[in-house]
This record gives structure tokens, sequence and C-alpha cells, in this order.
């Protein structure tokens, strides 16, 4: 006798066949879950700041997505790409991750790479090829003038462009080693000047929308807050 392949019956019960698949998927979720939990970490064992940094990012960018009616399939990209864009920093030196002055010429042009180093350690795992991309194309322009591929405005995919302003618009607030974190408000003045040229005008628009007003919020489910940011 052939063999019978079980499905859900007509109570909607899960059958043995049925349930093996549920379980199959819940292990990938699961070990998709801790492949990100786990790079999370090591961005906060390289840089505790860029950890915390990444979690906001995070929080704003699946609000961004949701608003701008991002598919599934997008928003678990997304999700990925704003918790992990700054894997490639791993391959940065301390010493210019670190430095408490602007970068030179020959540092800027290193650090310009961790896209591409994020993107080739992402791509070789099953299931985050297109985060991968998306990191990958994080720091293009709107207009072309960005890297590593100099693309712009659609070609540049779209969760790109949600990273793209969150993460600028993060940096701005928060504190680095040379300089303070800006107003809230010049944040967005800037975002708002730089839209069309550097950043996406829809994506800023936006995330200009609710962010002033969930600041506090998104800083506190990222395990720090607004002033210890500045």
């Amino acid at each position: 006798m052939g063999a019978t392949v079980l499905t859900m019956d007509a109570t909607s019960q899960w059958t043995p066949d049925s349930l093996r698949v549920k379980q199959i998927e819940e292990q990938i979720t699961a070990l998709r879950s801790s492949v990100i939990c786990a790079f999370n970490q090591l961005l906060d064992l390289k840089d505790l700041n860029t950890g915390v940094h990444s979690t906001r990012l995070a929080e704003w960018g699946m609000r961004v997505g949701q608003e701008l009616g991002l598919e599934e399939a997008e928003l678990q990209n997304l999700e990925v790409a704003a918790l992990l864009h700054d894997i490639g920093k791993v391959g940065i030196p301390d010493s210019i991750l670190k430095k408490p002055r602007r970068l030179d010429e020959t540092e800027y042009a290193l650090m310009k790479k961790h896209p591409e180093f994020g993107w080739a350690v992402l791509r070789m795992l099953p299931g985050f090829e297109h985060a991968a991309l998306d990191i990958l194309h994080h720091h293009e322009n709107f207009d072309g003038t960005g890297y590593p591929a100099g693309l712009k405005e659609s070609e540049i995919p779209v969760v790109s462009r949600i990273v793209s302003v969150i993460d600028a618009f993060d940096a701005m607030v928060s504190f680095r080693p040379y300089r303070v974190g800006l107003p809230h408000e010049e944040a967005g003045r800037r975002l708002i000047a730089a839209s069309g040229t550097q950043f996406d005008p829809a994506v800023v628009q936006c995330f200009l929308s609710f962010a002033q007003a969930e600041m506090a919020t998104v800083f506190a489910a990222a395990g720090t807050s607004v002033t210890s940011a500045l």
C-alpha cells in the first residue's frame, strides 16, 4: 500500500504531518532570531553604543515600514537590516571606530567599507540574502552620490532608504566621541534639508510624522533614554 499523506481535517486539528511542518517552521524562525541576537550581541561587544543604536533603529524602522505599507517579507528584512546594518564595523579597527576626532581621508575610506563587510558576512547565511543587500546599500544617497554603488531613487532598495534616514537621525541626536548630539528639532530640520538629495523625501516625511512624539518611548525600548543619548 502507498503512503498516505495526512493533512488538516475539517475540524482544523493538527495532524502528524502538519504538526511536523509547523515544528520545522518554528525551528527556522527560532534559528533566525538566534542568529540576529548573536550578531547584535557581537555589536555590543565591539561597541556598546553601536548595539543600542541598532536596537533603536529597529524600533523606528519597523514603524516606518508599517506606515509605508511594506509587505511582511520586507518588514522582516527591515528588522534584520536595522539591527545589523553596522555589523561590518567588526572589521574596522577600534582606533578608527573610537577616534575622538574626525577621521582623515584614509580612515574615512576604510570606514566606508563597512557596508560591504556586512554584506559579505550576511549573504553567506540562508534566508539573509535580501537583508544583506539592504545593508550593502544603506549609505546610498537618493541623488546617486552615495556609496558603494552610486544607486539613486528607486534603484536603492526601500529598506535601505528607510535605514538611511533613521540611521542618520539617530546618529545626529546621539553622542559621538568628537561631538555632542543635536537637539531633535535640529536633526529633523537637517533631514528635511537633505530630502531629495541624501534621503528619500517620502521616508523622511513618514518618519518625522511620529518621531518627535515617540522619541522617549523608542529610547526606553532600547534600554536608554533621550537624555543619556545626548
